[in-house]
C-alpha cells in the first residue's frame, strides 16, 4: 500500500443497528415446560440468567458402537460442542412391528445418561420421519408399506406413531420430561406445509411422557410452522450430494459464504421433495420468527457422498459457513454431522438408495460424512477450525448473544461478486466484534487489497487498523472492538478473539491471522488510544490489569481450550479429549508434547504426555482376484442420476486384496487405524467375508478403526475395490477428477495402506 495516507482507499464502513423490536418472551421454556435455570427470548437462550450461544453437534448413537460412545462424546466436548443431537431411527429399532429393540447401541436412555455425565445437553430428533440418508426416511418397511397417508393426521398413521412414541417414552423413563435432562425435542424433519400435524405430534409426544423446554422443527424450504409451538431451525451447506452430477455450484450453496440476514435455504431437502412430489410452502418466511432467535441445527459439518455426486468440503469450507452464521447473528450453532458413523448391518440395507425410491444411492454401511469426527473416530482438520470458533463462543457468548448483527454499508452485489470484502459487525452499541470471511470453494478469491474499517457505534466512531492491510484468501477473522477485559479496554485489534483466561490478572488470548501483522489498540481512561504493533508468540503483552497473549497463526491447528475444570489454554498437535471433570486424555501419534498455559506464571508449562508409538508401517496387499475385465461407464440410472452397481455386479467385477498387518494391530491398547490411499469407484472392507464398512472414492483418505470393525488375530481382512471407468460421469472433487481424466480406460490403484498405532494416556 502507498505510505501516504492521503492516497489510502476509503475505509469500509458499518453502523451499529440496535434491535428493531423489544425482546419477546415466548411461552416455550418460560410458561410452558419450565425448567429451572433455562429461559428463552426472541434474542437468545439463557442459563441461570446468563445468555449463552449453544453449540450442538449431531451424533447418531445407533450408527456408533456403544463401546465408543463415551470417547465420541469426549471428542465432541473437546471440540467445544455443548449439546449432542441425535435422530431416533425407527427403522433401526423396529425392523418388524413385533421386534422392537433398545439394546446395545440402540439404548437411547443409556446414551442420554452418558451424554449428561460427560457434561453435554441433549436434543432428541424423534421423527417419526427423519431422513438422515436412511431407507424410507427412517420408517421401517412395515410402516412405509402401511395403507395410510404418511406424515399427516391420518388416524391410521397416528396410531402407528403413537405406538412408536410410547416405546420411546417408556425407554426414556422421564429423561425427557420437566424433571429430566433432555434440553430439546425435534418433531418430524423437513415438513413444509402441515403445521397442524406438528402440533399433533407434539401432543402425541406429551401423551407418551415426553416434553422438553425447547421444541424444534426444521424451517428451511419456506416451511409453514405452527406459531409459538416450535423453535424454527435453519441449516447451511456449501455443497451437497443431492443435486445432479453435472450441476454447477448451486446458488443455494454459494449464499452461505456471504454475510446475510436471510436464514432460509431452499436447497436443503429439495431432492426428497422432488422424489416424494412434495412442494415447499410458497411465500414462507426467509427470516426467523419475531418470537424466536436465529438458530441452526444443520450447518455443514462435512458432506456425505452419493454415488453420482461426491463432494468433499475442505476444513475451511466448513468453517467459513459456521463463521458467517455467527456474524449473521446466530444464537445457536448446530452441525450435521459432527460425528460420523456406520449404518447397522442389514440384509436389505439401512441406507437411502434408488432401490427404495430415493434419487440418491448412498453407501450401504459407511456414514463418515467427512465430519469433524469421522466414522473411525479420528479428527478431521475441520475439528480444529471449528473448535476455535466454539472457544470464542464459550468465552464471549454471554456478550455476543446480546449483540445484533449489522451489515456493512457496501455489500456484495450478488453471489458472483468476488471483489467486495465480506464482513459484518455484531455490537451492543459500545463494543462488539468485526467478522471477516474471505474464502469460498470452487472459485478461489484473490487477496483483498487495502482493507481498513470504520465502525460507528452509539457514541463513537472507530477506524482501524492504523494503516490498510491486505486480507489473504482463507482469512476468517473475529476482531474485537471496544472490548473491556479486566480493567483494560481494547479499542480494537487485528487478531482474532479466542478466549479469556481467568486469574488475578486475566489473559485475553488472540490468534494472529496468517499474512496480517497484528496490531492492538488500548484506550486509556481519558479516551486516548495507544496502538501497539505486536509480534505473535507464546509470551503475553502486559497492560497492567490485563495480559494479552497473541498466538502465532501457525499454532492455530494445535490450539485447544478446555472449559471444564476451569478454563485452560492448551497446545497439542495430538488429539485431546475431556469430560465434565476436565480430565484430559491424550491420543498421541505425532508428538509427546501437550503444553498448558499458566496465567499466574505468564507462560506455557513444559511438554507432557505419552510417548508416541513407533513410526507408521505399511500393510501388505496381496491381490487374490483381479478386476474382471473392463467395467461399464454406467450401471443404470434412476430419475436421471447414475445408480451404484448392485451387490451381485460388484461381486463379479471388483478386485480383491488380502491385507497383511503386523501382530500388534490387534492389540486393543494400540487402537490401530488403517489409512487407505486408493483410487477407483467403490471400496468395501470385509472381515471374514462380512462387509464392515464401505466407501465411494472421492480422492480423500479412507480411515478405518480396526477395533470398531471387529478385526482380531487370525481374521481374514480383505479389501474389495471396483475400478472406475474413465468415461464415468459421476461428479468428483477437482484432484480426483483430474486423476480419472488422466486414465485411458479405467482407474484402480492402491497407493499405500498405512497401519497406525496410537498411545493413549491421561494427564
Amino acid at each position: 500500500m502507498p505510505t501516504d495516507s492521503a492516497s489510502w482507499p476509503e475505509p469500509l464502513s458499518a453502523r451499529h443497528h440496535a434491535w428493531s423490536t423489544p425482546p419477546r418472551r415466548p411461552r416455550m421454556a418460560n410458561d410452558e415446560d419450565v425448567r429451572p435455570g433455562i429461559a428463552l427470548n426472541s434474542r437468545y437462550l439463557s442459563r441461570d440468567g446468563v445468555p449463552v450461544i449453544p453449540v450442538s453437534g449431531e451424533m447418531h448413537y445407533s450408527r456408533v458402537p456403544r463401546a465408543r460412545w463415551a470417547e465420541r462424546l469426549r471428542q465432541m466436548k473437546a471440540g467445544g460442542v455443548t449439546v449432542v443431537a441425535s435422530y431416533l431411527f425407527w427403522l433401526h429399532h423396529a425392523p418388524t412391528r413385533d421386534r422392537v429393540s433398545f439394546e446395545g447401541n440402540l439404548d437411547v436412555a443409556a446414551f442420554v445418561d452418558l451424554a449428561v455425565e460427560t457434561g453435554l445437553d441433549v436434543v432428541l430428533r424423534i421423527g417419526p420421519w427423519c431422513h438422515g440418508e436412511s431407507r424410507n426416511g427412517g420408517f421401517p418397511d412395515w410402516v412405509q408399506q402401511a395403507p395410510v397417508r404418511h406424515r399427516t393426521d391420518d388416524p391410521g398413521y397416528l396410531e402407528l406413531v403413537a405406538e412408536w412414541f410410547a416405546q420411546i417414552g417408556a425407554q426414556l423413563a422421564g429423561r425427557a420430561s420437566a424433571d429430566g435432562p433432555v434440553l430439546g425435542i425435534q418433531l418430524e424433519n423437513e415438513l413444509y406445509d402441515q403445521p397442524q400435524h406438528l402440533v399433533t405430534l407434539k401432543r402425541l409426544a406429551r401423551e407418551a411422557g415426553m416434553s422438553a423446554p425447547i421444541w424444534t422443527a426444521t424451517a428451511w424450504g419456506g416451511a409453514d410452522l405452527p406459531e409459538d409451538e416450535v423453535l424454527p431451525l435453519y441449516g447451511g451447506y456449501g455443497d451437497g450430494f443431492w443435486v445432479d452430477a453435472d450441476a454447477p455450484w448451486d446458488p443455494t450453496f454459494r449464499d452461505h459464504y456471504f454475510f446475510s440476514h436471510i436464514w432460509d435455504d431452499a436447497g436443503i431437502g429439495a431432492d426428497v421433495r422432488r422424489a416424494q412430489a412434495i412442494e415447499a410452502a410458497s411465500g414462507g418466511p426467509r427470516t426467523p420468527s419475531e418470537e424466536f432467535p436465529a438458530a441452526t441445527c444443520e450447518l455443514a459439518g462435512g458432506m456425505a457422498t452419493a454415488y453420482h455426486r461426491r463432494p468433499h468440503p475442505s476444513a475451511l469450507d466448513v468453517a467459513t459457513i459456521a463463521h458467517c452464521k455467527i456474524g449473521n447473528g446466530s444464537a445457536w450453532q448446530g452441525y450435521y454431522m459432527y460425528t460420523g458413523g456406520t449404518n447397522p448391518e442389514s440384509a436389505d440395507g439401512m441406507h437411502e438408495s434408488h432401490a427404495t425410491g430415493y434419487p440418491n444411492d448412498i453407501t450401504p454401511r459407511g456414514y463418515d460424512f467427512h465430519s469433524p469426527i469421522g466414522e473411525a473416530g479420528t479428527l478431521a482438520p475441520s475439528h480444529a477450525e471449528l473448535r476455535r470458533q466454539h472457544a470464542f463462543l464459550a468465552a464471549f457468548g454471554d456478550r455476543l448473544a446480546t449483540m445484533p448483527s449489522s451489515l456493512p454499508d457496501v455489500r456484495p452485489s450478488g453471489i458472483e461478486d468476488d471483489r467486495t470484502l465480506r464482513w459484518a459487525l455484531r455490537s451492543d452499541g459500545t463494543s462488539g466484534f468485526v467478522f471477516v470471511a474471505w474464502h469460498q470453494p470452487h472459485f478461489p478469491l484473490a487477496a483483498y487489497r487495502g482493507a481498513r474499517f470504520t465502525v460507528t457505534l452509539d457514541d463513537s466512531e472507530i477506524t482501524f487498523p492504523s494503516r490498510p492491510v491486505d486480507v489473504p484468501p482463507g482469512t476468517l477473522a473475529r476482531w474485537p472492538v471496544g472490548l473491556t477485559a479486566g480493567d483494560v479496554t481494547i479499542a480494537w485489534a487485528t487478531a482474532s478473539a479466542l478466549t479469556l483466561l481467568p486469574g488475578g490478572t486475566p489473559t485475553l488470548v488472540l490468534l494472529a491471522e496468517a499474512g496480517i501483522a497484528p496490531e492492538l489498540a488500548v484506550r486509556a481512561a481519558d479516551g486516548t488510544v495507544e496502538v501497539h504493533a505486536v509480534t505473535p508468540g507464546l509470551e503475553p503483552l502486559g497492560l497492567g490489569g490485563l495480559d494479552v497473549l497473541v498466538l502465532p497463526a501457525e499454532t492455530a491447528g494445535s490450539v485447544w481450550v478446555a472449559e471444564d475444570g476451569g478454563r485452560r489454554l492448551l497446545l497439542s498437535e495430538d488429539e485431546l479429549q475431556w469430560d465434565a471433570s476436565g480430565t484430559v486424555t491424550v491420543k498421541a501419534v505425532k508428538t509427546s508434547g501437550v503444553r498448558v498455559y499458566d496465567p499466574s506464571h505468564r507462560a506455557f508449562g513444559e511438554p507432557a504426555g505419552p510417548t508416541p508409538p513407533p513410526a507408521v508401517v505399511l500393510a501388505s496387499a496381496e491381490q487374490i482376484r483381479s478386476a474382471a475385465g473392463t467395467v461399464p461407464v454406467a450401471y443404470g440410472k434412476y430419475d436421471g442420476r447414475q445408480s451404484a452397481p448392485t451387490p451381485d455386479v460388484f461381486e463379479e467385477l471388483a478386485a480383491v486384496y488380502r491385507l497383511g498387518l503386523p501382530d500388534w494391530a490387534t492389540d486393543p491398547a494400540a487402537d490401530t487405524l488403517l489409512h487407505i490411499y486408493w483410487a477407483g469407484d467403490i471400496g468395501e472392507l470385509r472381515v471374514d467375508g462380512r462387509i464392515v464398512t464401505d466407501r465411494y472414492w472421492d480422492g480423500s483418505r479412507w480411515t478405518v478403526n480396526l477395533t470398531d470393525i471387529g478385526y482380531r488375530a487370525g481374521a481374514d481382512l480383505t479389501l474389495h475395490l471396483l475400478p472406475l471407468a474413465s468415461g464415468s460421469t459421476v461428479s468428483l472433487p477437482g484432484e480426483a477428477a483430474d486423476r480419472l481424466a488422466a486414465t485411458d480406460t479405467q482407474l484402480l490403484a492402491i497407493d499405500r495402506i498405512e497401519v497406525v498405532a496410537r498411545a493413549t494416556a491421561t494427564l
